[in-house]
């Protein structure tokens, strides 16, 4: 398994994620966010997050997240700011954890390697982690899918 694809969340930053996706929901729409941290050696490290509707708060507007061209260009300042770099993205959907056609057809962060997770049940507790999609883009609108019995392998909570 390559440390590229590993995702590593200190606990208290996850339980938060997962409090504040479902909140975001309304019970009614679909939220996420961008993770970011940095790439080691042996991955990515996860210490901050920024909310999609914080970049955009028109991104909900059609149920689901479709973030507006405008909004990347203060999540770029914002990652030169603070040394950060984009990890991986989240977003939650309300039954399963596969991802959508459109979701297939326009990655967040179009760039060979990008981790993308989803969260099934609209992140209503408890989030299991093996109900978690896990997607690693290929390019040319591939994914490899990471999840399943290999979540564990590349989403790893704690401090």
């Amino acid at each position: 398994m390559e440390a590229e694809s590993r995702l590593r969340a200190p606990r208290g930053l996850w339980s938060g994620l997962c409090r504040e996706l479902h909140a975001r929901t309304e019970g009614v729409h679909e939220s996420g966010a961008f993770l970011l941290g940095q790439v080691a050696a042996d991955g990515r490290r996860v210490d901050q997050v920024v909310y999609y509707d914080q970049l955009d708060p028109r991104v909900y507007d059609s149920g689901v997240c479709i973030l507006h061209a405008a909004s990347f260009g203060p999540l770029w300042d914002l990652c030169t700011r603070t040394g950060r770099q984009v990890v991986a993205d989240i977003h939650v959907h309300e039954f399963g954890a596969g991802q959508s056609q459109a979701d297939r057809d326009n990655p967040m962060i179009a760039s060979r390697g990008h981790l993308a997770l989803i969260v099934p049940n609209l992140a209503r507790p408890p989030v299991r982690l093996q109900a978690l999609g896990i997607f690693e883009y290929q390019g040319a609108h591939r994914w490899r899918d990471l999840g399943g019995r290999g979540v564990g392998h590349h989403l790893i909570i704690g401090d």
